[in-house]
Formats: structure tokens, C-alpha cells, sequence
């Protein structure tokens, strides 16, 4: 009920009140004063004898509060600057009941305004603080406070709690430090613990958020105590000092974002790359793997080109339904179909093509996680390349008018299974183009898209706000880079350029070493690295060894003859491919070894049929 109360008041009803009261305390004050004076005889005539003068000193009260703004002040800002501003009331209300002492009534002695304006001062400061105490008491009852303790009793500790304490949503319980001088003793009237009984804490005190509050420390040291923190089932929140938050901190701890540029090794091409609406509006318009980074970049771009449908096809239902709820959001006009499948479903897929009378096929889903379709060559097999099979036999048996497969730099002379399914997707692509009057087919080839599943960027990420280390796989490595947009823009091109057959690749500049791009992003991110020079960074880079499959060098091309396109960042590359008899030999050997979940078979299929590494001892030990 009182927290009710005190919350149903408006601030004008609040300030009239404290006029009030300070008028009160003002009677009550100058009472008290008559009562302490030897020379007063203070009884019922007395007080009706001085009534004039205290109800001018009254009225002289409500107009000195009002007029210096007294009333104005929030209980929870009631400090040193309202203390002065009473003091000021009641000196300045003493003063009045001296001046017209013996006019409006009989003359009392004149020490009793000093007491007065003593007992005044008192009594209208008290009742403040008092009362702030109490209204805290009923706010914090009536509010579910965030409970909270704080790592480190410093200085950056004890002014964080000082802060807190006139906080209504949130309530400090205790510090936690490593020093143990400071364990089991009390520091800003909160008890400090150890380290070793955070656990305990958390569910004793029920605290709901760990608060780091040791910025003098290094960085990695505190995102290791923050990872080690969160393991347990603690939200941490980091807090850095006072005098970083104005700017004078240390400039070497603050956060430098890398550039884009930086990490493209060129310059973004958004800009650069032409809108291609007329090639897909009003078309109906499949897109394979909707929920992946690619994928879903695709759909965003395409609402832009107004189709007149867009089917989503995923198989995981998760990023299915985030796709298209984030589509309806963006675009309540399209007319958008989900559908929960694989594209090994043939029956489905024909169905699918069927009834939604598909134009345009934009095969984005596939396995591409390098190491994983190492260690699943025949599940990876399976929905790269069969998967692809399917979808673009059933698409030409519709009819669809353009066909648009999204592969990858790992398909150009691969020494990893993920790679060489990506090839053989192509060249079943090549093959049909070849041979389908009806249908466009082309494909798409470009390298490492930022931010996209898998990409080493989020790796790095997530390693650095751990404290370290970076992990590379050798100190050589080069990646092209290019943004989801960039790859989203160039799928959609090249399918308004296709004219069957064709596999373009984007100019990506030159290739970005991968240990400049781990340090870059370590220093970006305010930390510094730990190596030979020096021993005392924050985080260090760790080389593993190449993967198994992995090459130093990506490459974009499988021969140097390349042909221009309408876009000049944009290019036609001319390369073989396997004639029907030996596509339809590849494929019947490689269902072959996939139905009999034959590893070593499926590894032959591609030892033979696909181009390989410069280096084929090489690349021949990988795959096989």
C-alpha cells in the first residue's frame, strides 16, 4: 500500500507536500525555540500573543522555499547543495521574525530567532533524510532489484557502490577479490569474499549479475575471469574506470574497430555493383538453404526487386522460421512460402517447382564446413552433389528459366572433400547446361563471405573475448574475403548475366594474410599481442598446423582464360568440364559408393573425375 501510495503522487503534489511540511517544521521549530528561552513564559497567552509574527515567518517560509527552489529537490538528491539551500531558509525566515519583532507582536528576545534558525536548520534536514530512508525502503520492497556483486574492492569498487546505493532497480550484496587481506572483511559497509565462493554466492544471495570492476587489470585477464564467470551460469558486465569513461584512461585500452577494408584487402564493391531488379521482378523466385548466411542475405536483397513470390527452402527448422518471420516484418505485400525439407527429397523438390511454377532457382544450400565433411565425406557427398542433382534435373524438368548454383573458392583444384563435392556440384551444373535448351544454368564462385557460419572471423571473435589465444593453422595461410552483401549482390548479377554454362567469379583483389587479419583484430579490439616482442601482450596467436585437406592458398580460377561481363568487377571464367558419359560414369560410381557407405569408393570418385592441386601428391593424401 505505501509503495502504491508513494508512486500514485504526482511531482506537483510532492513539492506542495515538502512546502508543507517545511512550513510545519517551521512552527514547530519556533515553538521550540520560545520553550528553550529563560525569559519567555511560554503559555497559551504567549503563543496567541506571538501568533502574528510566527504566521508571518509562516508565510515568509512558503515564499523562500518556493523562491530558491527548495521543494524542487528530489529526496534522492538531497546532499550537501540542499543542506545549504535549508540553511538559507531558515536564516532568511530568522531574519524576517527579527525584523518585525515588536511590530506585528510584543518584542521577544532576539537570541531566540538565532535558536531558531539552529533548530529550523535542524529539523527541516532531518525530516528530509528521514524520510528519504524510508521512501527507499518502501521503493526497493515494492521493485524486484537486480542483485548484483562486484569483482574488486578498489577504488573503481567502491565508487561503483557508492553510485548503487541511491539506485532503486539495482541492489549491491558484496565484493569479490583476490587479495585475501581484504577477504572476510568489510569494505563501503559490504562484506569482501573470496573468489572460491562465487558459486555459493549466487545461489545463497540469489545474485542475478557479476559486475567486473578491475579496469586497471589487463584486458585478457579480465575477458578470462568474465569466461570463467559466465561457465558457471553468471551474466558478467565489465566496468571500466571513472576516468576512462571522461576520456583520461589509458588510449592504448580503447577500442579501435578494423575497417572493412581491412579485412576485404580492397575496397567494399556494394556501391560498384548494379541493382538488377528487372531481372527478378515479378518473377517466383526458390531459394535453397533460406535460413544460412548466404541464403538469407539472398532474401533481403531479392524483397528489393519485388518478386512476385519468394519459397524458402530450409532444412532446419530454426533458421526457417527466423527467415521468414523477419521477412514478413520487411516485406507485408510478398507473398512468401516456407517449406521445411531437403533437396534429397526429389519427390518434394518436383512437387515444390510444380506448384509454386518457380522461374528462378538459386541453390544456396549446402555442407561447407571444412572439417566436419572431412570427417562425414558420404553425408557430404550426398547433399553437395546428389543434392544438386536433384534440384537441377527436377528444375529443367519444370521448365524453371534460370538456375543459379552458389559455390566456393574451395571447389578450384581441392584438396578436401568439401572442396571436391563443390566441384563435382559444378560440373554436374556444366553438364546439364549443356544439354538443356530451356534452362539457364550457371554458378556463382566466390571465397571466405565475413560473418557468414563457419568464416574464421566469428572464430576469432569469440577467441579474443575470451582473453585468448588465437588459434591459426599456419602462419602463411591467405583467404579472399568478401562481405555476405558483396556475395548476395554477385549471385543475383549473375543470374541476369547467365547465359548457360557459365561460372563467374568476382574480382576480389588480393588475398588477405591470415595472421595480419588475427592481428588486426586483436589490437581493434583494445588488446595488444603476445609474442617474442612482446612477452607481456595480452593475447597470443597459436599456430595449430594445417588441417587435414587444408591449403595455404585459395584460388578463384582452374584455368587463366576469362571473359568479361556487363560489370567489369565482374568475370566469365572458361573451364572444361566432363562430357555426359563421363558425368553420368561419375555419378553412377558415386551413388554407388554412397548407398554402400563406401568412403574410400566415393574418395576414388573424386581422385578421378575432379581436378586436382597443383601439388597432387598433395591433394591425392588429403582426399584419400
Amino acid at each position: 500500500m505505501l509503495y502504491k501510495i508513494a508512486t500514485s503522487l504526482s511531482r506537483t503534489q510532492k513539492q506542495y507536500l515538502f512546502m508543507l511540511t517545511d512550513a510545519l517544521m517551521m512552527v514547530v521549530a519556533m515553538g521550540a525555540a520560545m520553550m528553550l528561552n529563560a525569559r519567555i513564559n511560554v503559555d497559551a497567552a504567549a503563543l496567541t500573543a506571538a501568533a502574528p509574527l510566527i504566521g508571518a515567518m509562516l508565510l515568509a517560509t512558503l515564499g523562500m522555499s518556493f523562491y530558491i527552489g527548495l521543494p524542487q529537490i528530489k529526496l534522492n538528491a538531497y546532499e550537501m547543495r540542499g543542506v545549504l539551500m535549508t540553511a538559507a531558509l531558515s536564516g532568511s525566515v530568522a531574519l524576517v521574525g527579527a525584523c518585525l519583532n515588536g511590530l506585528v507582536a510584543p518584542n521577544i528576545p532576539y537570541e531566540v530567532f538565532f535558536i531558531f534558525a539552529l533548530l529550523f536548520l535542524f529539523v527541516a534536514a532531518a525530516w528530509r533524510v528521514t524520510l528519504r530512508h524510508c521512501v527507499m525502503k518502501i521503493y526497493r520492497r515494492g521493485q524486484n532489484r537486480m542483485r548484483v556483486l562486484i569483482y574488486g574492492a578498489g577504488q573503481t569498487g567502491q565508487q561503483l557502490v557508492a553510485a548503487l546505493r541511491t539506485d532503486d532497480a539495482i541492489q549491491p550484496v558484496g565484493f569479490i577479490d583476490d587479495n585475501p587481506t581484504l577477504q572476510s572483511l568489510r569494505v563501503a559497509g559490504l562484506p569482501v569474499h573470496s573468489p572460491a565462493k562465487i558459486k555459493e554466492l549466487i545461489v545463497e544471495r540469489q545474485i542475478d549479475r557479476v559486475v567486473l570492476a578491475m579496469p586497471s587489470i589487463s584486458q585478457s585477464r579480465q575477458a578470462r575471469i568474465a569466461h570463467r564467470l559466465r561457465e558457471i551460469g553468471c551474466e558478467v558486465h565489465a566496468l571500466p574506470s571513472f576516468a576512462e569513461l571522461v576520456g583520461e584512461g589509458d588510449l592504448r585500452k580503447r577500442v579501435s574497430p578494423v575497417s572493412l577494408n581491412d579485412l576485404l584487402g580492397r575496397n567494399r564493391l556494394e556501391s560498384e555493383l548494379p541493382g538488377v531488379s528487372h531481372a527478378y521482378s515479378g518473377r517466383r523466385i526458390l531459394i535453397t538453404g533460406a535460413g544460412g548466411s548466404i541464403g538469407s542475405e539472398l532474401c533481403r536483397q531479392l524483397i528489393a526487386c519485388k518478386p512476385e513470390c519468394i519459397v524458402l527452402l530450409d532444412h532446419s527448422e530454426l533458421a526457417l522460421y527466423n527467415i521468414d518471420k523477419e521477412l514478413r516484418e520487411l516485406a507485408t505485400n510478398l507473398q512468401i512460402v516456407p517449406i521445411l525439407g531437403t533437396v534429397m527429397d526429389e519427390a518434394k523438390m518436383r512437387e515444390v517447382l510444380s506448384a509454386h511454377d518457380i522461374d528462378v532457382v538459386l541453390h544456396a544450400a549446402a555442407y561447407k564446413h571444412l572439417p566436419l565433411v572431412e570427417c562425414n565425406a558420404i553425408a557430404g557427398l550426398r547433399n553437395n552433389v546428389i543434392g544438386t542433382k536433384i534440384l537441377a534435373d527436377a528444375a529443367r524438368d519444370a521448365g524453371v528459366e534460370r538456375f543459379i548454383l552458389v559455390s566456393s573458392d574451395k571447389a578450384v583444384r581441392p584438396t578436401n572433400v568439401m572442396g571436391a563435392s563443390k566441384r563435382l556440384a559444378e560440373l554436374v551444373v556444366q553438364d546439364l547446361a549443356t544439354r538443356s535448351s530451356g534452362t539457364r544454368f550457371s554458378m556463382v564462385r566466390f571465397g571466405n563471405v565475413l560473418g557468414s557460419s563457419g568464416s574464421v572471423i566469428p572464430l576469432f571473435e569469440e577467441q579474443i573475448a575470451r582473453g585468448g589465444p588465437v588459434t591459426l593453422t599456419h602462419g602463411a595461410v591467405t583467404r579472399y574475403f568478401m562481405t555476405i552483401s558483396e556475395a548476395a549482390r554477385l549471385v543475383l548479377l549473375a543470374g541476369s548475366f547467365a547465359r548457360g554454362g557459365d561460372v563467374f567469379v568476382l574480382d576480389m583483389g588480393d588475398p588477405v594474410p591470415i595472421a595480419k587479419l588475427a592481428r588486426q583484430m586483436i589490437e581493434g579490439a583494445g588488446y595488444s599481442v603476445k609474442d617474442s616482442d612482446n612477452p607481456d601482450g595480452d593475447i597470443e596467436i597459436q599456430i595449430t598446423g594445417l588441417r587435414r585437406g587444408e591449403k595455404l592458398h585459395e584460388e578463384l580460377l582452374i584455368s587463366a582464360d576469362m571473359l568479361t561481363t556487363p560489370h567489369t568487377k565482374i568475370l566469365r571464367a572458361q573451364e572444361s568440364y566432363l562430357s555426359e558419359i563421363e558425368m553420368a560414369n561419375a555419378l553412377k560410381d558415386l551413388r554407388r559408393a554412397i548407398s554402400q557407405l563406401d568412403e574410400a569408393g566415393a574418395k576414388a570418385v573424386i581422385a578421378r573425375w575432379v581436378e586436382r592441386s597443383a601439388e597432387p601428391e598433395q591433394a591425392e593424401e588429403a582426399i584419400v
